[in-house]
């Protein structure tokens, strides 16, 4: 697991994600969540490619129930990028570094 991967609870969420001054990929996971598990090393990498531009975030689904239901996630693993507190891009299922990429390009330009 990256260092540059922050692991908020609902409790941090507004903080860390809502009042971010930078775009922030938040990932819905859980630990029994196969594709979960497959896309780890890909926002590991990503958090340190845009280190300085974009934050990556990790929410267990099992631990904070309330986050994921305010934001209707009913799959994982679901990334969404918030921008200014509010969702600018959300994926639903594991993708490609290079589809992840285009949506993170997408939505921070």
């Amino acid at each position: 697991m990256s260092q540059q991967i922050a692991h908020v609870s609902d409790e941090q969420f507004d903080a860390e994600v809502l009042q971010s001054t930078e775009p922030v990929l938040v990932d819905f996971w859980a630990e029994w969540c196969g594709p979960c598990k497959m896309i780890a090393p890909i926002l590991d990498e990503l958090a340190a490619t845009y280190d300085g531009r974009l934050k990556v975030a990790k929410i267990n689904i099992d631990h904070n129930q309330k986050t994921p239901r305010n934001y209707n996630v009913r799959g994982i693993p679901t990334l969404m990028i918030f921008k200014d507190g509010k969702v600018e891009a959300t994926q639903i299922g594991a993708v490609s570094k290079t589809q992840l990429t285009q949506l993170i390009d997408s939505a921070i330009a």
